[in-house]
């Protein structure tokens, strides 16, 4: 079930980043650019942990377990990329120390709590 749970988050990583990236290569804000690879990312890992990882169908009240954790781990996501910023002048390092922190996170709440 793990390593379900790290493929579907690596193919939600490569979504989420390269969103994100392009994004910024383009002239978009940093701050937009960290949301809307969230947004594209978080999409496609709900649907992706509920059908696959933990073989759950999608509810209300899962959605609404799963939100609560996103939210969790954006405003964290959105910090280390801040700080980032800040200290390197590219938000890419501090997403890419987000990233594992909230794969953790959203692995223990998703089997414990989300998809219960």
């Amino acid at each position: 079930q793990f390593l379900l749970y790290v493929a579907g988050g690596v193919l939600s990583a490569l979504i989420d980043v390269g969103l994100m990236q392009f994004l910024i290569y383009g002239g978009t804000g940093y701050v937009a650019a960290t949301s809307a690879g969230f947004i594209a990312g978080l999409m496609f890992n709900y649907g992706y942990h509920a059908s696959v990882t933990f073989t759950a169908p999608p509810s209300g009240r899962s959605l609404a377990r799963y939100l609560a954790v996103v939210a969790l781990n954006y405003g964290f996501t959105l910090g280390c990329v801040a700080l980032s910023v800040e200290l390197a002048g590219v938000a890419l390092p501090g997403k890419l120390l987000s990233l594992p922190l909230v794969a953790v996170v959203g692995f223990v709440l998703g089997k414990r709590w989300i998809f219960r």
